[in-house]
């Protein structure tokens, strides 16, 4: 079945393909765009650690970083790997793992159809022996010390393990030392088996491309697959936080933080009324033209690198703030000083109307680009939304939807703070 979704307000179009396999095909025809830019995405990430298939009775427990640890084997074949294959088309290819997706995407400017094909054919086709998972072992191992150097990394970890008790969300995405050493290839056929069904998958696909065409070799190539239905696990995390502050030392210029604001989530899900809302509140509260980001950069506080986040998955939910300060303390306080004035005062109408326009030209821009336009459709298929519904919640939203989210997700009493301080 084929679906098209328009709006008018953006001059946008969307086909939207039900294949027989029970995977959506999501395509927006670019017409006169020289790139374009396919996903084709499974919803696994690192938090699926514990699970239960619809035809098992008991849930399976999965060492930590296998979904990243999959992504990396999956390009692999008894022929070779599927970068070699893309050099023969010139496409640009690439994959990631997050907390709760992963995604194996290529750009072009041609050969479309052949990358595609070589997309479709990779990520069907798993190859795992004990031999090259076993290799892999000492390649993510290296990663994982990386990361264990990096700042950024270890402030936002810090924080995460600051925030919340049960939820894996705190584990590293790769995964630690430990863990890894446990993956062997009869699990990770367990996880493809698993969260690789086609009805848990999509396919995204934005640029100036053969809309019947596109359909035509997901027809010829796309296997069929019986359902499954996946069980996360619920890991009762309570509202608290664990704790309110880490620090550690690093060789870094300057003291690194990130703040975070815990929320209670009633519903694994944030709905996309949330989403809109916690990013007009981050814009005014936070944004380079609210009076706490001037005053913070008046006062030498904060610098260029200063910026939030609106952090959410499968059963967690923050706003996170971070940056490089002299004084990450104060620069803690002052945010949670501003944040209770507006809980005192209310918005202003001129802020909130700042912050919509320039939400809704952030929306509208972003249909310039292909990435873009199909990382959108990523959004929409994983959360089971309206590929537009983002663009029409912007333009219906009210003052009080926003300050109702406000409430809940900026509690002062329940926010934590993590900071990397230089070792001299």
């Amino acid at each position: 079945m084929i679906t098209t979704v328009k709006n008018e307000q953006l001059g946008e179009s969307c086909e939207i393909y039900t294949h027989r396999s029970g995977i959506k095909i999501y395509v927006s025809k670019k017409p006169g765009y020289s790139s374009s830019y396919a996903i084709f995405g499974t919803r696994y990430g690192s938090i699926d650690t514990c699970f239960k298939r619809s035809d098992k009775d008991e849930f399976t427990t999965v060492p930590e970083g296998i979904a990243h640890y999959l992504e990396h084997k999956l390009f692999e074949s008894e022929d070779g790997d599927a970068f070699t294959r893309y050099a023969k088309t010139g496409a640009m290819a690439n994959a990631f793992t997050s907390f709760d997706r992963t995604c194996y995407l290529f750009s072009c400017s041609s050969n479309f159809e052949e990358s595609l094909k070589i997309l479709l054919d990779f990520v069907q086709h798993p190859y795992f022996t004990e031999e090259t998972v076993q290799k892999e072992q000492g390649i993510i191992g290296q990663e994982i010390s990386m990361y264990d150097d990096s700042a950024p990394w270890r402030v936002l970890f810090n924080l995460l393990g600051l925030m919340y008790h049960n939820h894996p969300v705190k584990i590293d995405i790769a995964g630690t030392h430990e863990s890894i050493a446990q993956i062997n290839a009869e699990l990770l056929y367990e996880c493809y088996n698993t969260f690789y069904n086609l009805n848990n998958m999509f396919i995204c696909i934005a640029g100036d491309v053969d809309v019947e065409r596109v359909f035509a070799i997901c027809d010829e190539m796309l296997k069929n697959s019986e359902p499954v239905e996946i069980e996360r696990a619920d890991f009762s995390e309570p509202y608290e936080c664990v704790d309110k502050y880490k620090e550690i030392t690093l060789p870094v210029a300057m003291p690194i933080f990130a703040i975070g604001y815990k929320e209670r989530c009633l519903n694994p899900q944030r709905s996309v009324k949330e989403r809109c809302s916690a990013e007009i509140l981050q814009k005014i509260i936070f944004g380079t033209d609210s009076a706490l980001y001037k005053k913070l950069l008046d006062m030498g506080l904060i610098n260029s690198s200063f910026g939030t986040e609106y952090f959410f998955g499968h059963g967690y939910a923050s706003v996170i703030v971070e940056g490089e300060s002299k004084d990450p303390k104060t620069v803690h306080r002052l945010v949670n000083e501003e944040i209770e004035r507006i809980r005192r005062e209310g918005i202003s109408d001129d802020d909130y109307s700042a912050a919509l326009r320039c939400i809704y030209g952030r929306i509208v821009s972003a249909y310039n680009s292909v990435e873009n336009t199909a990382m959108s459709m990523v959004d929409a298929a994983f959360l089971g939304e309206g590929v537009y519904d983002e663009f029409d919640c912007i333009r219906t939203i009210t003052k009080e939807d926003v300050n109702e989210c406000f409430n809940n997700m900026f509690d002062v009493e329940n926010s934590a703070l993590s900071v990397v301080m230089p070792k001299n």
